[in-house]
């Protein structure tokens, strides 16, 4: 138990006091032998003089007792307050980890930063590590949430302890870039030579194929050299199923998926690893997100769309092939090769997995909290990151999802 300090002092100048008039009182009793009655009036009046004195000392330390505890109270609530305060922001802080596609990182990076901002207490930690790893991230619990560019399958979730969903979250173009030297205009290629291309059949950048699309334009006597991705990846899968859907002999020998077996080229991890290869690597093509080769000043293919038109990976052009497909329910689709004159042809919709009844109910606010901002207030940072915002219709079908998210069978939003 702590001591009050002025009670102290109070009863040791009680003591001091006493103990001082005792001995003036002695003192004056050895020196009256002859005056007893004098030293006797004496003593009972500096006695009482005395004690006077200590009833004096004793009101004043009384109040100042009593104001030390009104003081200390104050203190002590404040200092409580600021412990439980810290205490409170210490248990508010909420740290929420994902991990998956490289595809949207520049993004989901902003995103993350900015919310921060808005609020401090919850700090949003997102590793680019690709969509397969997302997937099997979240499968594992290892994270809050995953994060992919390729529909999950329903053998992807195979050990998930619960039902995952998708949320989309942005649309972003797979772009077809190149490193070929003296070209400094865009390259037009059509959707076959791309998949010759990428099969190992088109050896040269002047082909006579390459040549027809792209009148006007020298192209060199040099080897094309494929760069693709090493890792499970979203990216991956969305790419070839571009080329599944325009080229029956990739289709039946190749396939579409996050991971495939390349007829040629060099590999390399993340949307980071090939833009890298594709830079340092002259005569070099490979496919990486927009946002990947808009920051690294890498030119990037016209692709003729299903209606026979070449289009640039704008934003305007991702955002008509979203807007030329309906969303179904379970929020996944494809939007390679759409129709529509002015959509580009390698577009995808990339997801956030979230289960539907999630364990840390505090968690679980956070995030889906975080979710309805990014799919609201979060969209307007796309388009300056080569990103295309959700069309109306998804957002609110999105609303629908997030309101349905649960924690320990209770809706995670007020009015779920």
């Amino acid at each position: 138990m702590t001591e009050n300090p002025l009670g102290v002092l109070m009863v040791l100048s009680y003591s001091v006091i006493t103990a001082n008039c005792h001995q003036t009182v002695t003192k004056l009793s050895r020196r009256g032998h002859g005056s007893g009655a004098w030293v006797r009036s004496t003593s009972r009046t500096i006695r009482e003089r005395k004690m006077m004195q200590i009833q004096r000392l004793f009101k004043i330390s009384a109040l100042l007792s009593l104001l030390l505890l009104l003081g200390c109270g104050k203190d002590k609530s404040t200092s409580e307050g600021t412990t439980d305060t810290g205490s409170a922001k210490a248990a508010r802080n909420i740290s929420l980890q994902g991990a998956g596609a490289t595809f949207p990182y520049p993004l989901y990076s902003k995103w993350m930063s900015e919310y921060n901002k808005l609020h401090p207490h919850v700090r949003i930690n997102y590793q680019s590590i690709g969509s397969g790893g997302g997937i099997q991230q979240v499968v594992k619990e290892t994270v809050d949430f995953g994060a992919t560019d390729a529909p999950m399958k329903d053998s992807d979730a195979k050990g998930a302890p619960g039902p995952l969903h998708h949320v989309p979250m942005t649309i972003g173009a797979v772009v077809i870039s190149y490193n070929v030297p003296g070209v400094n205009k865009t390259l037009q290629l059509d959707p076959d030579v791309i998949g010759d291309i990428f099969l190992g059949k088109l050896k040269k950048w002047n082909d006579a194929r390459i040549v027809a699309s792209n009148e006007g334009l020298t192209l060199p006597d040099k080897d094309i050299a494929v760069v693709h991705r090493s890792d499970g990846s979203g990216t991956t899968s969305v790419f070839t199923d571009y080329l599944a859907s325009v080229s029956p002999e990739w289709k039946d020998s190749v396939g579409a998926g996050k991971s495939v077996k390349w007829p040629t080229g060099l590999g390399a991890k993340g949307n980071e690893g090939v833009t890298g290869q594709i830079k340092s690597t002259p005569g070099a093509i490979g496919y990486i997100e927009l946002a990947y080769a808009t920051q690294n000043k890498l030119p990037v293919a016209a692709i003729k769309n299903k209606a026979g038109k070449y289009m640039a990976p704008k934003i305007e052009a991702v955002t008509a092939a979203g807007a030329g497909q309906e969303m179904p329910d379970a929020l996944h689709t494809s939007l390679v090769n759409p129709e529509g004159e002015a959509s580009y042809p390698i577009a995808a919709y990339t997801y956030i997995l979230v289960y539907e009844d999630m364990k840390d109910a505090t968690k679980a606010k956070a995030l889906v909290d975080f979710l309805w901002w990014a799919s609201h207030d979060g969209q307007k940072f796309a388009a300056e990151l080569q990103y295309a915002p959700i069309p109306e219709a998804v957002v609110k079908k999105i609303e629908t999802r997030l309101k349905s998210l649960k924690s320990g069978g209770k809706a995670v939003l007020a009015g779920g």
